[in-house]
């Protein structure tokens, strides 16, 4: 009897031990925010946030005000909903609020890559020097010659030069995007002679075709991977996926190509300098390739819709190109030369600049996060303190707390092109509660987290720039409505429409 007495306080003792763990005897402790854990311990409201994240927030702010915290998947997160208040944040100092360690938990469970202090000072370095300044102007160049080189072909198949071509928008904006954007950054076959040049180029125009098939199905698996909630049969799938991207991006693969881009070749030089193995580089590069891509085509995509969906958008931002071409000198014209953009012409374009910022203002959702290294005291912007506890993580949704604040934008879901636009040429401020908001919109998360923002907003620019210019394009269906975000990649950068819509898109010139 005895013995069984021993095992079953054994049993017991496991079983609150487990509890303990999960989470499940936690409560709030004094001057702590707000405390929601679920009803489901290490789950708590994890399978809410997923489904709907904006949704979720929304309760919970509705409920608890513009601080609390939440149980989600295991860890407790405490959200800040006040915009006013992201400073305290934000500048606050890594060793009391580090933003490194959640990312390199989550590029570490999504691409296999296994980030450290060393990979982040490399990376900031290659790329302060490759994607912004003189660098960022090389690579906006080679982008828009791969542009160039991938609507020449897609045009070609369109049966005439001047005859309407239908495609579904979210593709082809997607499609076009990655895969000039993969050639641009990755390179291109080696080619001897203009006869094997143009074999060549078909050839990587069928591979970043098939490329960007397999992208797509691992990127629909992203956010699982990132949060760790995917069936075992999805897990397996999105594995061996990941396995063949690892191969794809490889140090050996990657060097069988010409016209890598410096920014590539100089990453990879550095690290090999620092002694990182090359089948970390590549998988390093598979990251890269994802936080490339994977926003700006869904990006385009909405930018595009809107602008077809708004004809006086459409009409001030062409007639804005229009404008920039004709100073550049150049002329658009059947048989002429092809237009070259620079970075300079990109940088006289405030109309689509405002367009752009509104598109990203509606379309992306980043969650900015922080893990709470010391127990830690934040003040609110009203006065209020709270203490927040060691282990914990802080996080910010623009999305809800400014983006989508009536106060700071006006109707705010309707898309406005010129919202970000100034009478005077100033900056244009926004407010709320009579004061000026720092963080009015944050479409690229916390800024310097996202080195590659600038590229990315000139490969929108560049997309919209030439479709403007050489094309005329129509929604099939002008009176149906922009379809609805796929709410379940909440919190990962731009969203992705729950299905395509046609369009249609045929030469001006």
């Amino acid at each position: 009897m005895a013995f069984w007495v021993m095992v079953l306080c054994a049993v017991l003792a496991c079983i609150l031990g487990g509890l303990y763990l999960l989470g499940a005897f936690r409560q709030r402790g004094a001057q702590e925010p707000p405390l929601d854990k679920g009803l489901i311990p290490w789950l708590g409201h994890g399978l809410h946030f997923q489904k709907d994240g904006v949704a979720f927030l929304q309760r919970m702010q509705k409920k608890h005000g513009d601080i609390f915290t939440v149980l989600l998947g295991g860890y407790y997160f405490t959200f800040v909903m006040d915009p006013l208040s992201y400073g305290a944040i934000l500048k606050e100092a890594r060793t009391k609020l580090d933003f490194t360690l959640y990312v390199t938990q989550i590029v570490e469970q999504a691409f296999g890559f296994q980030h450290s202090e060393m990979t982040h000072k490399v990376l900031e370095a290659v790329n302060t020097k490759h994607l912004r300044g003189d660098g960022l102007v090389v690579m906006t160049q080679a982008m828009m010659e791969s542009l160039h080189r991938v609507m020449r072909h897609s045009l070609s198949s369109a049966g005439g030069e001047k005859s309407w071509k239908q495609d579904g928008l979210f593709h082809f904006s997607y499609n076009m995007l990655f895969k000039a954007g993969y050639l641009a950054v990755f390179g291109n076959t080696t080619s001897k002679g203009e006869k094997n040049k143009e074999d060549a180029e078909r050839s990587d125009l069928a591979d970043s075709e098939d490329l960007f098939a397999e992208f797509c199905k691992f990127d629909n698996f992203f956010p699982g991977l990132a949060s760790s909630m995917l069936s075992p049969r999805d897990k397996m799938e999105a594995e061996s996926l990941k396995r063949h991207f690892w191969n794809i991006t490889s140090v050996k693969e990657v060097y069988k190509k010409e016209n890598i881009s410096g920014w590539i070749t100089d990453l990879q030089k550095h690290l090999d300098e620092a002694g990182m193995p090359e089948y970390m580089q590549g998988r390093l590069f598979f990251t890269l390739l994802w936080a490339l891509q994977a926003n700006s085509g869904p990006a385009s995509f909405w930018l595009l819709a809107y602008l077809m969906k708004n004809p006086k958008a459409m009409d001030e931002v062409r007639k804005e190109v229009d404008r920039v071409v004709e100073e550049s000198g150049q002329e658009v014209r059947a048989g002429g030369p092809v237009l070259n953009i620079t970075k300079e012409m990109l940088d006289k374009t405030p109309i689509l600049d405002s367009a752009v910022r509104e598109t990203l203002r509606l379309a992306t959702t980043p969650l900015v996060i922080r893990v709470v290294m010391v127990d830690l005291e934040i003040q609110m912007n009203d006065g209020r303190k709270y203490l927040l506890r060691k282990g914990d993580r802080v996080a910010l949704f623009p999305f809800v707390a400014a983006h989508m604040d009536p106060e700071i934008h006006p109707d705010p879901h309707v898309f406005k092109y010129d919202r970000f636009l100034s009478l005077d040429g100033t900056k244009k401020k926004f407010y709320k509660n009579g004061e000026k908001v720092k963080y009015f919109s944050m479409p690229w998360g916390a800024g310097a987290m996202c080195p590659g923002r600038f590229f990315a907003t000139n490969e929108l620019k560049l997309i919209a720039f030439l479709m403007l210019t050489y094309f005329d394009m129509q929604l099939v269906n002008v009176e149906k409505e922009i379809p609805p975000v796929n709410k379940n990649r909440c919190g990962f950068g731009v969203m992705q429409p729950t299905h395509d819509v046609q369009f249609r898109y045929r030469l001006r010139h």
